[in-house]
């Protein structure tokens, strides 16, 4: 089944000559409910495309699988109060959901995507591997690659996106989603299930970076990370003790690194202008 990514709605644009009447394209924006093993294990606002990656990134980058092994079965279900992302769990992965529920049962919990403590909010990832080194320059011409391979937020200029890029061959793939949390979850779900390396790699992100987006992006195994907005001070503490480079603020001459600058080779040149 196809669905609808964008809607075409009326609108009035004022300028100094006054209002002119047109058109714009939205992002559509649908209720996603994760599900595994048949019971609910979240509600997200997303927009409503790729997603048996979303639902595989998900899985995976909230701990409930540690790899595509662990999922036996992804089903995408339309309904009339929005999508269902059904995983079937393998034996093992459904057994440890089974125990993490039971411990929620109680009145307490504080509400980020079923966990029950303080301690899971912010709860240990694992260390990126070492070894990766890029250019300055590798920065800037990522994110020029990045720019035209935005389809949805060329059209709508309303959605977030997270990419994988690499100095050889380019974008290997991009998301997009009205949340960044989703977006980073689709990229997740499409580079496991096409089995592509991550610790080669840069991971973009089109938004600021929270510590929800580098809990992920260590479960991807990212060694570098930049993103066009700041990171949070949170962040910046936890992709240091993950190992993760960090650079925010990144644009076309310039970006500021926050953590683990020796990934960037020594001696290597500036920011071209381009």
């Amino acid at each position: 089944m196809k669905r609808c990514v964008t809607q075409t709605a009326p609108r009035t644009r004022w300028s100094a000559p006054g209002p002119h009447a047109g058109h714009r394209q939205l992002p559509e924006e649908t209720p996603i409910a994760l599900v595994h093993d048949a019971s609910t294990t979240a509600v997200m606002m997303g927009t409503p495309a790729d997603l048996e990656d979303f639902a595989v990134g998900f899985t995976l980058t909230e701990g409930l699988a540690t790899g595509l092994n662990d999922i036996r079965e992804v089903e995408i279900v339309d309904t009339d109060l929005g999508i269902e992302a059904r995983v079937w769990l393998a034996a093992g992965a459904g057994a440890a959901l089974i125990a993490r529920r039971r411990r929620l049962a109680g009145p307490t919990g504080c509400g980020l995507c079923g966990i029950d403590s303080l301690g899971q909010a912010v709860r240990a990832i694992p260390r990126v591997g070492c070894g990766l080194r890029m250019k300055p320059q590798d920065i800037s011409n990522a994110l020029a690659a990045l720019a035209p391979a935005q389809a949805l937020g060329a059209a709508t200029r309303a959605v977030h996106a997270a990419a994988w890029w690499r100095p050889e061959d380019g974008l290997a793939a991009v998301r997009e989603d009205v949340g960044r949390h989703n977006a980073l979850d689709k990229l997740v779900g499409a580079l496991t299930r096409r089995e592509v390396a991550a610790g080669d790699g840069l991971l973009l992100l089109t938004s600021r970076v929270s510590v929800e987006m580098v809990q992920k992006a260590a479960v991807l195994g990212a060694q570098i990370v930049a993103a066009v907005s700041a990171p949070t001070a949170l962040a910046v503490r936890v992709a240091d003790a993950a190992g993760m480079t960090l650079a925010a603020v990144a644009r076309a001459d310039g970006f500021e690194v926050f953590t683990h600058p020796e990934r960037f080779a020594s001696g290597a040149a500036g920011l071209e202008t381009q």
